[in-house]
């Protein structure tokens, strides 16, 4: 069962290509990694300077662009103690989750160069003392815009979700004639990890919490969150298309990237490729903070995400594999990815590189954005997270479907997660 699942993930071209007859006596490392964008492209072309520097070989397997698609993958892989894969690429909400399966990578991490990731990524990566994981880059969420469009029709960058709902209108009626099929607003709407981000960011702007509390408290059944969900549920049909209730990141992209949408919500990686030489809105994009609520409570939120590098236990070359991560997540490799994906760096010493900021001018402002982005709560849920996530995104998926209202899913969500937990001892 296994090997099928590889099989339906792995890229045909297997291990990368043996430049010299001292590469083949070196070891073969496979890692996992996204196919989300250009994710895939820029892991494929780092393990292949890293082979050709080592004299290994590197096998890379593409999982799927879904987060609960490849959560599920890995849990199976590691549960089964399979040594196919060594090097796991894993979202930042995910280390609680698989600890256990992982290496200590204190010792791939140079003394020197500690200092130099940001605390808040070390400290997510860390389990019961043990570095299980090493960031390679930040991620939060971001607010895309067609400066074209606004600056066509008057309108400044909305600050709150009300005047984005009321520009994208304005803008949608304005450009009817000329795209008939424009959208006011794109995001990620899919019953998946992605829509908790997205809810997570309406629910928090509006001042209703984070699905559950610091203390361990489930705290999603509030006026505010509630409000916040209301909301969003009078954007489908009007600002943004019903089928936004299947689009993940890529789908979001897609519809954006071709010209057809003045909004959207996604993560860094999409700006570079928003502005390639192919792109039809090249030059047309500008990026904000996202949205706010309103009420005395209300502030910008950005949900903060991120993927690690981590090493199976299982792994047949547990040394190599630790050798790739350290090459993987160095300064270097940090830059190249900044500048080709966009990628946010998780070193703290990239973002003052003078070509990082020529290629990604949002990046002046990006730190601050980390230091205002709000977590999913899976430090205090820890092995359960997954379950919160889950119950929390379906009841959120429902509220916009129209299958119920806002106050009887987040009521529903509250019951069920106080199980869960056994009233808030996770």
């Amino acid at each position: 069962m296994i090997r099928a699942l590889l099989a339906a993930t792995a890229l045909t071209f297997g291990s990368l290509a043996v430049l010299s007859s001292a590469q083949a006596e070196g070891v073969t490392v496979a890692i996992s990694c996204s196919s989300l964008g250009i994710e895939l492209q820029l892991c494929q072309t780092g393990a292949d300077a890293w082979a050709k520097q080592t004299g290994n070989q590197v096998k890379l397997v593409s999982t799927p662009p879904d987060a609960n698609e490849r959560l599920s993958l890995y849990q199976t892989l590691l549960a089964a103690h399979s040594k196919d894969i060594d090097v796991f690429q894993i979202d930042a909400v995910w280390p609680g989750i698989l600890a256990t399966h992982f290496i200590d990578l204190a010792d791939a991490v140079p003394a020197d160069q500690k200092g130099d990731f940001f605390p808040t990524l070390i400290a997510n990566d860390t389990v019961d003392g043990k570095l299980v994981a090493v960031p390679w880059f930040a991620d939060a969420g971001l607010l895309y815009y067609r400066k074209d469009l606004l600056d066509k029709y008057h309108k400044p960058v909305p600050t709150t979700w009300a005047e984005l709902a009321d520009t994208a209108k304005a803008v949608m009626d304005g450009e009817k004639s000329a795209t008939p099929d424009i959208q006011g607003y794109v995001w990620q709407g899919r019953s998946y990890e992605g829509l908790t981000c997205n809810a997570l960011e309406w629910v928090y702007s509006y001042g209703g919490g984070t699905i559950v509390d610091d203390k361990g408290k489930v705290s999603i059944d509030n006026p505010q969150a509630i409000k916040a969900l209301e909301q969003a549920r009078t954007w489908i049909g009007t600002i943004s298309p019903a089928g936004v209730l299947n689009y993940s990141e890529e789908e979001s992209r897609g519809v954006f990237q071709s010209g057809k949408a003045v909004f959207m919500r996604n993560w860094p990686y999409a700006w570079s490729l928003a502005n390639a030489g192919d792109s039809p809105i090249k030059d047309k994009v500008g990026i904000a903070v996202l949205p706010q609520g309103d009420g005395s409570d209300a502030k910008h939120a950005a949900t903060l995400g991120g993927q690690q590098l981590a090493v199976s236990k299982y792994s047949v070359h547990p040394k190599e594999a630790a050798d790739l991560v350290r090459y993987l997540t160095g300064a270097d490799e940090e830059k190249r990815r900044a500048i080709q994906g966009s990628f946010n760096p998780s070193r703290k010493s990239v973002y003052s590189d003078k070509d990082v900021q020529a290629a990604n001018p949002f990046f002046s402002g990006f730190q601050q954005i980390l230091e205002n982005a709000v977590a999913r709560p899976s430090t205090v849920t820890g092995q359960k997270y997954n379950q919160v996530s889950s119950t929390f995104f379906q009841a959120v998926h429902g509220v916009l479907s129209g299958q119920s209202d806002a106050k009887s899913a987040m009521s529903g969500v509250d019951k069920t997660l106080d199980r869960v937990s056994h009233r808030g001892r996770w």
